[in-house]
């Protein structure tokens, strides 16, 4: 049997293999269990191995490249259209044969386990940072009805939360409305400390990686952003430009266009989520300075806020932050506040 291409479906425990030959004819048809995974494709000779992008997709891509495969990972949308009917693992495994090899197939970057670890980090800092808030806003509503009002502000709240926590504030409540106050602070309290280890963290995974310490030259963005999208962008290289990288973080307008006629929506909302909200809350920041000091903003941000709502300013400044970030990262080279394109000049 002679095999060109396979498509693997992936899964937790059980994974579907679907082979053809240089001809296109089927050859393999086979469900394989976790442990016979790797054996299975010891015995195959190099071929190309497509795989649905994922959360495992990278671990297994990098086991069978040092087994002398080529694999290719392909984000799950565009995979579903060569789904023929109906829905399920063999079907899935002939889809990814079939769109592995299509010329314009575009494809994902294997991440390292290093850049996956800082993922994890990132992950993990947003969990604590919703479960924070849920705290706090629990907490917020059980004093309420008791008619404490903590000030708006997570600063206002962290305070209550020590005084609660040290008995210092003489709270004439309820005994278990008391207790709950007092466990709602210990966990704020504590929630609040790892958070702080993480961002510490970050800090110092920043200012060890050559990428994030360039990106993090770029007005809007700190350690947070820099890691996450050095993290996050395996191969800038694979973009054509910076306006791509802008549209695969859903920054660019959607289209609906038809007859020649050009009609542009609100941006596409597509892409790396996390990416683009840290993107839109650092342009967020650069405009609320514009506000407060124009002065020493950049001409072009306050002159867009003269025409245009602080929000779709935001906007526009994230997908400029974005194309600044991918000519970074391809360039290697730090941010320069008056460059010129070549152009332009």
């Amino acid at each position: 049997m002679e095999i060109s291409t396979i498509g693997l479906d992936l899964a937790k425990n059980v994974f579907q293999v679907h082979a053809v030959s240089p001809a296109g004819e089927v050859v393999i048809r086979k469900t394989l269990r976790r442990v016979q995974m790797l054996p299975f494709f010891e015995k195959l000779p190099p071929c190309l191995v497509g795989v649905e992008a994922c959360g495992t997709s990278h671990h297994w891509a990098r086991e069978l490249r040092k087994l002398g495969h080529e694999v290719r990972l392909m984000p799950p949308v565009y995979v579903k259209p060569y789904v023929k009917r109906g829905k399920n693992d063999a079907a899935d495994a002939e889809a990814i044969c079939e769109a592995v090899t299509r010329p314009t197939m575009r494809f994902v970057a294997v991440k390292s386990p290093e850049q996956q670890a800082s993922l994890a980090l990132h992950r993990t800092r947003r969990l604590l940072i919703g479960q924070r808030t849920q705290s706090v806003n629990l907490m917020r509503s059980v004093l309420a009805e008791q008619g404490i009002a903590i000030p708006v502000g997570l600063e206002r709240a962290l305070q209550m939360a020590r005084q609660i926590a040290e008995q210092e504030s003489d709270l004439d409540l309820p005994v278990d409305a008391v207790g709950v106050a007092s466990m709602l602070s210990e966990q704020i309290l504590q929630l609040h400390a790892q958070l702080r280890k993480l961002d510490l963290r970050l800090a110092a995974l920043q200012r060890s990686d050559e990428t994030a310490r360039r990106l993090a030259t770029i007005p809007g963005i700190g350690p947070v952003g820099a890691t996450a999208l050095a993290a996050s962008v395996t191969d800038p290289s694979q973009f054509r430009s910076g306006r791509q990288f802008a549209a695969w973080l859903g920054l660019t307008p959607r289209q609906t266009s038809s007859g020649g006629k050009e009609r542009l929506g609100r941006i596409t909302k597509m892409g790396d989520k996390y990416l683009r909200q840290l993107l839109v809350i650092g342009a967020t920041s650069l405009v609320r300075r514009a506000k407060e000091k124009p002065e020493t903003a950049d001409p072009r941000l306050v002159a867009l806020l003269a025409r245009k709502p602080a929000r779709v300013a935001s906007v526009a400044m994230a997908n400029k932050m974005a194309r600044v970030a991918w000519a970074v990262m391809t360039r290697g080279e730090c941010y320069q506040a008056n460059h010129a394109p070549a152009l332009a000049s």
